[in-house]
């Protein structure tokens, strides 16, 4: 018996470390370190909402679902297609937002400082023209409100839904907040600080929503032809399954998403995957418990 729970646990940490360590990137444990043990004040105390919903595995849920909402900002959209090289190396993206996501959540003040400034300075250089010839700059403090509230609404709603722990009402909205502060870090403007004002945000955009092809694309990439070994991709598609079923119906409709799986089992199999998830990585509260202020 104590072999066989010591063979489980030594699976559950293969299991864990490679999910991290292909989320993180290959540096991850170095990074993930640094921005934990390094001693100093925080921009959020330990135990508060962003870092609750931050460390939770329901955040591979809203990740997914905050990409397939922000795609259908068509000026969005073409910075990412221009610009991201999220097909040639999703993975290297992957690692380079959650390590944002990270810092600016869990690590130092100055080193949260440091991160936003070294977006800002990327965002700066980010510009073009999108195929219907208007122009972008992803440092457009309307766009960077426009991706905040996608992300902010989607972790929190995957949080709700799947978290370990959820939210109260006015937690969620300390949440929103708290979230907020980063995004003005970043140049956002009309920054939400309630649930309420979220949805007003998010409500506002919609007449600037469609799905442009390269939406379409991104879609089909994400959920159909994603860039992982055949064995790992049925438990992604139960995670797929789950973030397409947070969407708003409006958001499926336009991306041709909606589709009957997604509809009728996307919840369980979201449930399932959170679960599998957070199996390896352990309980968001052991992700949580250093980088207390000092």
């Amino acid at each position: 018996m104590a072999s066989a729970t010591k063979s489980l646990e030594q699976l559950r940490a293969r299991v864990g470390d490679a999910l991290f360590l292909k989320v993180a990137g290959p540096d991850g444990h170095a990074a993930r370190d640094r921005i934990h043990l390094t001693p100093g004040p925080r921009w959020f105390v330990a135990g508060s909402p962003v870092r609750r919903v931050h460390a939770d595995a329901a955040t591979f849920v809203g990740g997914l679902r905050a990409l397939l909402l922000q795609s259908l900002h068509p000026l969005a959209m073409a910075g990412v297609a221009g610009h991201s090289g999220f097909r040639g190396d999703p993975w290297g993206r992957l690692a380079r937002t959650s390590t944002f996501l990270a810092t600016t959540t869990f690590a130092t003040a100055d080193d949260a400082r440091e991160m936003v400034d070294r977006v800002r300075a990327v965002h700066e250089r980010v510009r073009g023209k999108a195929p219907d010839g208007r122009p972008y700059r992803a440092s457009d403090p309307h766009l960077l409100s426009w991706v905040h509230a996608a992300e902010a609404d989607s972790f929190l709603t995957a949080h709700q839904r799947y978290g370990e722990r959820r939210l109260t009402p006015a937690e969620a909205d300390e949440y929103v907040a708290q979230s907020g502060r980063v995004a003005r870090a970043l140049g956002a403007q009309d920054v939400p600080q309630t649930v309420a004002e979220l949805a007003a945000v998010l409500e506002s955009f919609r007449p600037e929503l469609e799905a442009t092809p390269a939406a379409l694309d991104t879609a089909h990439f994400l959920l159909r032809e994603p860039p992982l070994p055949r064995a790992v991709r049925p438990p992604y598609r139960l995670l797929a399954a789950g973030a397409v079923s947070l969407l708003p119906a409006w958001a499926r409709d336009e991306l041709q998403v909606d589709t009957w799986f997604a509809r009728t089992c996307g919840g369980p199999a979201g449930a399932l995957a959170v679960r599998g998830i957070r199996w390896g990585l352990g309980p968001a509260e052991s992700r949580d418990r250093h980088g207390e202020p000092v």
